[in-house]
C-alpha cells in the first residue's frame, strides 16, 4: 500500500508528538531488531525509530530497508529518526476512538 500525500501529511502531524519506540544500535538492522519493529507496527501502526550515531547505515537508506522488509510505508525521515506506518486491519477500531499510536 502506498500512502497518498494527504495521508502522509496527516501521519507526519500525528508522529510529531510521538517518542521513538525502537532504537537501532551499532549492530544495525538485525533480525531481532526487525522483529521488534514488526511487533511495534502490529500494535501501534505508527512507529518512530531512532538510529544511533554509531549505526553505519544512512538514515534514509535504513528507513527504506526497514519499510521494504516489514511491508510498511516510510512517513518521514528527519535527521536520524524515521517514522514508519503499517495499517493493521486486525486492530479493533471504534468510531471516534483515538488511533492506536496515542
Amino acid at each position: 500500500m502506498t500512502l497518498t500525500s494527504r495521508e502522509r501529511a496527516e501521519l507526519r502531524a500525528e508522529a510529531h508528538r510521538l517518542s521513538p519506540l525502537v532504537h537501532v544500535g551499532h549492530q544495525g538492522l538485525t533480525d531481532a531488531l526487525l522483529q521488534t519493529i514488526d511487533d511495534a507496527l502490529r500494535t501501534h501502526e505508527l512507529v518512530k525509530v531512532a538510529l544511533a550515531k554509531t549505526t553505519d547505515a544512512k538514515p534514509q537508506d535504513a528507513s527504506h530497508e526497514m519499510a521494504e522488509k516489514l511491508g510498511a510505508d516510510v512517513v518521514q525521515t528527519i535527521g536520524r529518526t524515521c517514522t514508519l506506518y503499517r495499517e493493521n486491519p486486525d486492530l479493533p477500531k471504534k468510531q471516534g476512538a483515538a488511533p492506536p499510536w496515542r
